[in-house]
């Protein structure tokens, strides 16, 4: 009988199977986490409306504890002392997968932040261990095209559970019990399974298994806060915005959803391309000015009363710029010391989050008084992390992070 190997290196995985190697679990963890997490998503604001009664200030604060993990993503820095990443990894979305499965068990305020704060756990561990395997496994001359082939195949699972959704919400009269059972059911099925087949991937440099914060790294630190607050406010708003303000239903909520998929899985792995070519800074700077007019144009909904098609448009091309969030982990993988990788993802996902802690519940309050607000100074924290990103150098590299680092007059 074949033994399977316990730890196998990066260079020994090639010999495996290809459904065994390191590359393709990166890319059925990241296809199966969005199954659960996205379709959580797509019902979420009607099943807080029409079952427990929320409003713009209870939707904050349920975000607000949300990202609450995402804050404490740095203690993923001592866990990894003692469980190695990849089943970290496994562990939190199978974590991910049960807490999405018994989400409508709880309709009540109470019951909604405690499932919440659960499956947020399970979602921001295992979003920090997966990046920093991405980081770690995939070769860094190949690393843009292959995130957006990532992203493109996380876009094609969720779409097929959208479809789902679309076709047989009204037809069958599903309820919000059956659809979170079985996106997250499918989701801690496929972590079950990443446990017990693959061996353990030893990447050829040791991690170092505490904080690490170095000065040199205080761009991509910026650039990561102020990504972090702007996603909240679309994160939390823009979906809210089409339930409360245009009363879109679940199956219609899911339809502007599977538009969004449908583009990530086009542009994602063209993306990827553009980064490889255009590099880090232009590719940023191109999603930072597509930013403040997306959100600039969101304001104007409220302001100048426009229609619903333009805000479902806006919301395709907002989601659209997000997928280009991946040049920031290729910008930090040139810069970096491979050995610091994984405390610097911990690190970097804890900034990301610290607005996110405060920012939708106190957000939520404006929302209730002036919600074109909340858009405006979205607006305006794309325009500071575009000054941010015109500050990356046009080779990025160690010793060669900033603009104004050494050497930059003969680098750039």
């Amino acid at each position: 009988m074949e033994t399977r190997p316990k730890r196998v290196t990066l260079a020994q995985a090639g010999a495996l199977p290809y459904w065994r190697r390191p590359i393709f679990l990166l890319f059925l963890m990241s296809a199966a986490m969005p199954v659960a997490f996205s379709t959580w998503s797509a019902l979420l604001n009607n099943f807080v409306i029409e079952e427990a009664g929320f409003t713009g200030v209870e939707i904050g604060w349920l975000h607000s504890i949300r990202e609450i993990p995402g804050f404490l993503a740095i203690g993923v820095i001592a866990i990894i002392v003692f469980i190695r990443e990849q089943v970290l990894g496994a562990v939190m979305l199978l974590l991910l997968g049960v807490a999405t499965a018994m989400t409508a068990q709880y309709p009540s305020l109470g019951g909604i932040l405690t499932i919440t704060m659960l499956s947020s756990i399970g979602f921001h561990y295992y979003e920090t261990v997966n990046q920093s395997l991405q980081l770690q496994w995939i070769d860094r001359d190949r690393a843009p095209q292959t995130l957006g082939w990532i992203v493109a195949a996380g876009s094609a699972a969720t779409l097929i559970a959208y479809v789902l959704i679309v076709l047989t919400w009204q037809r069958f009269d599903l309820g919000y019990n059956f659809v979170y059972m079985a996106s997250g059911g499918f989701t801690a099925l496929v972590a079950l399974f990443v446990l017990v087949a693959y061996p353990q991937f030893e990447a050829p440099h040791p991690q170092v298994k505490k904080m690490v914060l170095r000065k040199r790294y205080w761009l991509y630190y910026a650039l990561q806060f102020m990504s972090g607050a702007r996603r909240q406010i679309f994160v939390v708003f823009a979906g809210f915005m089409m339930v409360e303000k245009f009363g879109f239903k679940v199956h219609e909520i899911t339809a502007l959803y599977l538009i969004n998929l449908v583009a990530n899985m086009v542009f994602a792995p063209l993306m990827g391309r553009a980064v490889g070519k255009f590099g880090e800074r232009n590719t940023l700077a191109f999603e930072y000015v597509g930013l403040v007019l997306v959100f600039s144009l969101y304001g104007g909904i409220f302001y100048f009363g426009w229609g619903v098609v333009l805000a479902a448009t806006l919301y395709v091309i907002d989601h659209m710029f997000f997928a280009l969030a991946f040049a920031l982990k290729t910008y930090f993988q040139k810069i970096a010391d491979p050995q610091d990788i994984a405390p610097t993802a911990a690190v970097a996902f804890t900034i990301n989050h610290i607005s996110a802690v405060f920012l939708p519940a106190l957000l939520g309050y404006l929302w209730v008084t002036s919600p074109g607000s909340v858009f405006g100074l979205a607006a305006g924290m794309a325009m500071v992390s575009l000054a941010l990103a015109l500050m990356i150098p046009r080779h990025p590299e160690k010793g060669n992070e900033t603009r104004f680092s050494r050497g930059y007059i003969a680098t750039r």
